[in-house]
């Protein structure tokens, strides 16, 4: 039996972005063990994924969250997952993490084969790579499946995959129930954070909520929608200027389900609506529409995938400047974040009824 770990320490995005890898190896080792090593924010979405045989949460972060939390518990961390690593003798370690201390920590597993990028000389502990600079001009995904080539397999395309959770759907049917949600309602969600991935910078990202506003009211008064708005709790701010700024009433769900029941939430939509983030990939995932608002991140690198102009609409102003992140580096902004600011809700309006019109 081939057993091969996954090191991924990234976010829902990323996470999502190597389910067609992992499909390509099954196919081609049907009889393999699949772990994946991650951070514990986004165990949950592999979860449920029937290519995927054991999951390892714990990434660097992770242990540096429980160092300053205390050292003896993080000792313990960073020991349990050595040992749980090792105890699987896997021989295959394919490492996204762009980080020299992951492909190290493999080979003092004894994982012999370990293949990844070498970014900025971090892949030096691997054994084949594949020289990096950055992403551009081909998906994320694309990226990943060329280390197949390392292994000799040529790769097949398959699209991303998100794991769904019995007890999420049951927990999520409840929380519409007590929205006053039918059967039958069109259902358009919307998540004007679009997730943590960025951290402190993560609004570099964001269409402006007065605008998120506005076609919710539109959307409400043509279509009869019921709109959903989407996220964790940090986005609280973003919720309120939105509803304080709606003519009508959304249905406000930011910061009440975890990432589990986000999952299940998006999948009871018909459109998801949002920003360039970990959430747009789920409903990808899951086979939903999607319009989404791209600015500093090229979208042929980090958009949807694959390309689907009937599933999928992303919107930008294609102003000089963008994409102004390169080589996993934010330029400055110096047009006032017009690739954003400058597209109206008529414009994400006419995209949604588009979508709504096609038969797909």
């Amino acid at each position: 039996m081939k057993k091969i770990l996954i090191i991924n320490p990234f976010g829902i995005g990323d996470c999502l972005f190597t389910t067609p890898l992992i499909k390509n190896l099954k196919l081609n080792y049907n009889d393999s063990f699949i772990g994946y090593w991650c951070n514990k924010r986004v165990k949950d979405l592999l979860q449920n994924i029937p290519e995927i045989d054991k999951i390892f949460p714990s990434s660097r972060g992770d242990i540096k969250k429980a160092y300053r939390n205390s050292k003896l518990k993080g000792i313990k961390q960073s020991l349990d997952l050595f040992l749980a690593l090792k105890k699987e003798k896997f021989n295959l370690a394919i490492d996204f993490s762009l980080d020299h201390r992951y492909g190290l920590v493999a080979k003092l597993c004894g994982i012999k084969e370990r293949i990844g990028f070498n970014y900025k000389n971090r892949g030096r502990f691997l054994t084949k790579r594949i020289e990096l600079t950055g992403y551009s001009e081909k998906h994320a995904v694309e990226y990943y499946l060329d280390l197949l080539r390392l292994i000799n397999l040529e790769p097949k395309k398959f699209d991303l995959e998100v794991g769904i959770q019995q007890g999420s759907r049951i927990s999520v049917k409840k929380i519409l129930a007590e929205s006053g949600i039918s059967d039958g309602d069109l259902l358009i969600g919307m998540d004007p954070g679009a997730g943590a991935s960025w951290g402190s910078d993560a609004g570099l990202k964001h269409w402006p909520a007065k605008n998120y506003a506005q076609l919710a009211d539109l959307l409400i008064e043509k279509f009869a929608a019921k709109i959903l708005l989407l996220g964790d709790s940090s986005e609280r701010p973003i919720a309120e200027t939105i509803t304080n700024s709606m003519q009508h009433k959304a249905v406000d769900l930011i910061g009440k389900s975890d990432l589990a029941q986000l999952v299940a939430l998006i999948d009871s939509t018909q459109i998801l609506i949002t920003n360039d983030g970990g959430p747009l990939h789920i409903a990808v995932a899951l086979k939903k529409k999607t319009v989404s608002f791209f600015g500093p991140v090229d979208d042929k690198v980090y958009g949807p995938y694959p390309e689907d102009k009937e599933r999928h609409i992303v919107l930008k102003n294609n102003l000089d400047c963008i994409p102004c992140y390169h080589n996993f580096r934010l330029s400055e902004c110096k047009s006032g974040r017009a690739c954003l600011e400058k597209i109206d809700a008529k414009s994400a309006f006419e995209a949604v009824s588009f979508l709504l019109s096609v038969k797909k």
